[in-house]
């Protein structure tokens, strides 16, 4: 602390009301040190003197309304110098997150963006940073039908005479990919691809993602709307992406989900890949992947109510319908459990899906041979439209009968045997 020191023009001279004065301070200071002293002699407590309150800065809601108003007029026009300047003094790395979210949003075409200051989520720090809760929404135009909406957090700061803005994403709520940082991006007519990662990665990535597109349709045709994939730089960035529990996709690939963590019907559904697993797959593996992906975005399935051993043996059925490689190699985990215990007794519950089942493996796999039996059975038409019915909210065992002519104890019992001759 600096006190203001008098001039120093030269020795002061005391007259006859300065030597009062001085007299006086003294007389208080020894009269304020003599109660103490007889407080603390007369009192059992010890004398504790009083914890001096710390200052926070503020919330200054107006402005960071106008702040995140600024950030919106800045990401819809591609404004990179207006952006820039929301950063606070001298913070070089806040600047270039702000820049690299608006060449993001230019690059990604990012229609209906609006960000709208909701309430503060603490108070500010010694350094006046503080994080929001800011309703927000946004649309990949030529790929999204509908708007997502979010309550994302926001990191803001106190920076004098206003309040900058340094970044986004926090430990509740959902953290969208355009908001991490710079991205690359490929675009075609049919596939839109964001990776935060090199420009090699991306190109794998929308390679992949163009073949996936006209093999689904080869299956499904009606599908005509494009396909988006996101690419976080990791697995614990998915799950802040996400909004997931840590650990919910170590052993996932990929998954295919609303990007605004909602269930509404309209809320838009990318593809997400998990880099940590994807990347370690060989190069057909990962092709798979991406076309199992694609199916459930064209069958809408992330919303459905379906048996997942339908909803993701057909998935793979797609994704595996013109693979070149021999049945002993595609179901090699089923088959080796079933080697090892026996066939299972019944077809794959909701529970032998979980994301962090030891056999999920070989969970996904069998799935896989209930739909390829029965496009065997009653042909490629038969399946889909038996997958569709289900969709639709038909009984198992009705759809069956209508499309195949057979009760779900019959097709139970010819998988069983099935999974017994490939494992012989």
């Amino acid at each position: 602390m600096t006190t203001d020191q008098p001039p120093q023009a030269g020795r002061p001279r005391w007259g006859a009301t300065g030597l009062v004065l001085l007299v006086g301070v003294v007389v208080v200071a020894v009269l304020v040190g003599a109660g103490l002293l007889a407080w603390s002699l007369t009192s059992d407590d010890p004398y504790v003197a009083p914890t001096p309150k710390v200052v926070h800065p503020s919330v200054d809601p107006e402005q960071a309304a106008s702040t995140l108003e600024a950030f919106e007029k800045a990401v819809r026009t591609h404004d990179v110098d207006a952006a820039e300047a929301l950063a606070p003094e001298g913070d070089d790395d806040a600047e270039a997150w702000l820049a690299a979210v608006v060449r993001n949003a230019e690059k990604l075409r990012l229609a209906d963006v609006s960000l709208r200051y909701v309430t503060d989520l603490g108070t500010p720090g010694s350094d006046g940073e503080w994080d929001a809760a800011v309703d927000s929404t946004w649309r990949m135009r030529g790929f999204d039908r509908h708007a997502a909406t979010a309550e994302i957090g926001f990191h803001l700061r106190d920076d004098g005479d206003r309040v900058a803005l340094t970044g986004a994403g926090s430990s509740d709520g959902v953290w969208p990919l355009w908001l991490h940082g710079p991205l690359q991006v490929r675009r075609t007519a049919d596939t839109l691809v964001l990776v935060d990662g090199s420009a090699a990665e991306a190109r794998v990535v929308a390679a992949r993602a163009r073949t996936a597109v006209p093999q689904v349709r080869r299956v499904l045709p009606a599908w005509q709307q494009g396909l988006v994939v996101e690419v976080p730089a990791s697995v614990r960035d998915l799950e802040r992406t996400l909004d997931a529990d840590k650990g919910t996709y170590d052993q996932i690939a990929a998954v295919t989900t609303s990007v605004d963590g909602t269930t509404a019907p309209s809320a838009p559904v990318h593809v997400f890949v998990n880099p940590d697993v994807y990347d370690t797959l060989k190069p057909t593996g990962a092709q798979v992947v991406m076309t199992h992906e694609s199916t459930h975005v064209a069958t809408g399935a992330w919303t459905s109510q379906m048996p997942l051993w339908l909803l993701e043996g057909f998935a793979d059925y797609v994704a595996l319908r013109d693979v070149d490689l021999p049945v002993s190699r595609t179901a090699s985990q089923i088959i080796a459990q079933v080697r090892k215990d026996g066939p299972p007794r019944a077809l794959p519950s909701s529970a032998d899906f979980g994301t962090r089942t030891p056999d999920l493996g070989a969970t996904y796999e069998s799935a896989w041979l209930v739909c390829r039996l029965l496009a065997e059975r009653g042909g490629e038409d038969a399946l889909v439209s038996f997958y569709r019915a289900m969709d639709g909210g038909t009984a198992l065992g009705t759809a069956l009968e209508q499309s195949f002519g057979m009760s779900v104890a019959e097709l139970t019992q010819a998988w069983r045997t099935e999974l017994t001759g490939l494992a012989s």
